[in-house]
């Protein structure tokens, strides 16, 4: 399993985001040129992480993004699922109807690691993660 590109550059924006001082909004530009993400794929990404519920947009002149909650309530679990959908370590996971279904010792396997996988992101969440001016400034 390999992390999409979408869904690393969605977390280092959340990060981004998680990281202004309240009340401020966190631009596309600011966030594309602070994150090093192209600012036209940042558009998109920034556009599912507010139909998902993670982030607040404010349109105009002004506008900007900002979190939707408190940045200790959202996990990198929250965020890639938001990008990429559930997340499936292997196709047994996820519905599989092969003709071994039944009798599939490796499905189980493949079961437990995939809530491991899943409570370790759930665990990660944006209270704890910096940016490097956020460290700085400390």
């Amino acid at each position: 399993m390999r992390l999409s590109r979408k869904s690393d550059y969605a977390l280092r924006a959340v990060r981004h985001i998680s990281n202004l001082p309240t009340g401020t909004l966190g631009s596309i530009n600011s966030i594309s040129e602070a994150e090093s993400v192209p600012r036209e794929f940042l558009a998109k990404i920034l556009k599912d992480l507010t139909r998902s519920g993670i982030l607040v947009s404010y349109q105009g002149v002004t506008g900007g993004y900002r979190m939707a909650e408190n940045p200790k309530k959202v996990t990198f679990l929250h965020v890639i699922e938001a990008i990429d959908g559930p997340i499936h370590l292997n196709l047994c996971t996820e519905g599989c109807q092969c003709d071994q279904y039944k009798t599939c010792d490796m499905r189980s396997f493949w079961e437990v690691q995939e809530v491991s996988f899943k409570k370790t992101l759930a665990k990660q969440h944006f209270g704890k993660y910096k940016t490097k001016k956020a460290k700085a400034k400390k």
